[in-house]
């Protein structure tokens, strides 16, 4: 029997922006933590602190995206095993250990190790929370509910860097003011854990794992119909029985030839959301700003603008995803960002030494992280959580995110030295190069998923590419 969609519609569409509220603070400690160290590191590294040197200072950034790549895999095949909610639940706590370790540290071993649990944190949240997102989701909405962490992550790095700039300009002058700039990832840890307490489980794990009345009783809670729950329920159920003949998921279910070419459009779609450059921005742009021009407080200062221009860019994203094709809106931005970036190579190329450069490299990075922000960032995160079926949905998005950090690990470990050696205008050449490249394939390889529910999308890409002789 149908129930009235009018009264029961309001309350569903309540419940799931609370639910997207809450698990999104995953998204928020995410990039509170990768975007803090920006504004820490010069303090962190004098000699009355922990007396970073350059090998210590890229440690200290990197270790944090080495445990992100471990995390990733374990956080997929955690989220699969145990369920999305108690993960995310788990990884809150970490968070907060993490973040305390980090701010407690007496020497830079100790905050090595801490950064590496805090990645181990962000690694797991970058898997899990869109997984969950998209597994809650209306197929309508899903675009727009799932880029939420999205804009939730920028939101993160824009709160470090203002509060990085707040610190540094009130309290520089104190040694120990990095550690004011950490601590501050534990408050939104806290959020997280005692939110999710209150959250359900998706009700696509719950199926799966047989706990059939609960998955029905979310989808209630969740769907603005008695029909449209039942509908989705049964649709779920048929696809879980389905990959249920086929056994559990392996990792050599992963070689599968349909599987294998969904697995290398992710990993190259991932590869090439780093290969933009973006975390350069994101971890050394006080750097790149000093470098420019800028005195160190000023630099403080002028990276707020590009956090502001994240959280601005991602929300027009977040607009756009309902109104324009997946694959469009990842090649618009991949052509503005290396538009952005042969501009900003060329600035500092023509113009070394004028006063007005530290300005117009601003603005070129402001234009950089509008395409960015604005079509790269949403849509990376939504096309993993969308192209791989069910029973291998944490595993596949995890090895994809797995390469999302392995990128981003060596790009933040090694543009210290490319900025030393070759300075900034090379450096962001090559940066240039690398986006073409990505350009070329995401034209060649990446699939639409515009417009299609999860089990759709399966079906697709199961009868297309078991007919392709080319996997």
């Amino acid at each position: 029997m149908s129930v009235n969609t009018t009264e029961i519609q309001p309350p569903s569409q309540s419940f799931l922006r609370t639910i997207m509220i809450i698990s999104t603070f995953g998204g928020l400690l995410f990039g509170y933590d990768t975007g803090v160290i920006n504004g820490a590191l010069p303090y962190m590294s004098a000699p009355d602190q922990l007396n970073l040197t350059p090998l210590t200072e890229g440690l200290v950034v990197s270790s944090l995206l080495l445990g992100a790549a471990l995390g990733s895999i374990v956080g997929g095949v955690l989220a699969d095993k145990h369920g999305r909610r108690r993960n995310i639940i788990h990884l809150a706590l970490m968070f907060f250990l993490a973040a305390i370790g980090c701010t407690l540290a007496p020497n830079v071993e100790i905050m090595v190790i801490c950064r590496f649990l805090l990645g181990l944190a962000v690694g797991g949240a970058s898997v899990t929370v869109p997984t969950y997102l998209a597994e809650m989701s209306l197929m309508e909405n899903r675009g727009r509910m799932v880029t939420q962490n999205e804009l939730m992550i920028v939101s993160g790095q824009f709160l470090a860097f203002v509060v990085n700039a707040i610190f540094g300009v009130m309290l520089g002058d104190a040694g120990h003011v990095w550690r004011y700039m950490l601590v501050v990832a534990a408050l939104p840890a806290v959020v997280l854990y005692f939110g999710m307490l209150r959250m359900p489980e998706s009700p696509r794990w719950l199926i799966s794992k047989g706990k059939i009345s609960e998955a029905l009783q979310v989808l209630r809670r969740v769907r603005q119909s008695e029909e449209k729950a039942i509908a989705e329920f049964n649709e779920i159920q048929d696809n879980v029985e389905a990959e249920a003949q086929m056994g559990k998921a392996t990792w050599k279910d992963l070689n599968l030839p349909w599987v294998r070419r969904l697995l290398v459009v992710g990993i190259g779609v991932a590869i090439a959301s780093q290969c933009t450059g973006i975390n350069t921005i994101m971890y050394y742009g006080t750097q790149i700003l000093k470098d420019a021009g800028f005195s160190t407080k000023a630099a403080l200062i002028g990276n707020t603008v590009n956090g502001l221009a994240s959280v601005v860019s991602t929300s027009i994203g977040i607009w756009l995803i309902g109104k324009v094709r997946r694959r469009q809106m990842l090649l618009t931005g991949l052509a503005g960002t290396t538009l952005a970036l042969f501009l900003i190579a060329m600035a500092s190329m023509l113009m070394q030494g004028s006063p007005l450069l530290p300005y117009i490299v601003v603005g070129l990075t402001v234009m950089f992280l509008a395409f960015m922000q604005g079509a790269i960032g949403p849509i990376l995160w939504l096309l993993l959580a969308e192209i791989f079926p069910l029973r291998l949905r944490g595993l596949g998005m995890g090895v994809c995110v797995l390469f999302v950090w392995i990128t981003n690990f060596i790009i933040g470990f090694f543009f210290p030295a490319l900025l030393s050696n070759f300075g900034l205008y090379i450096t962001f050449f090559i940066f240039v190069a690398i986006g073409i490249i990505s350009l070329i394939f995401v034209k060649m390889y990446v699939p639409e998923t515009t417009g299609r529910t999860l089990e759709e999308l399966e079906s697709d890409f199961r009868n297309y590419y078991k007919n392709d002789v080319s996997v």
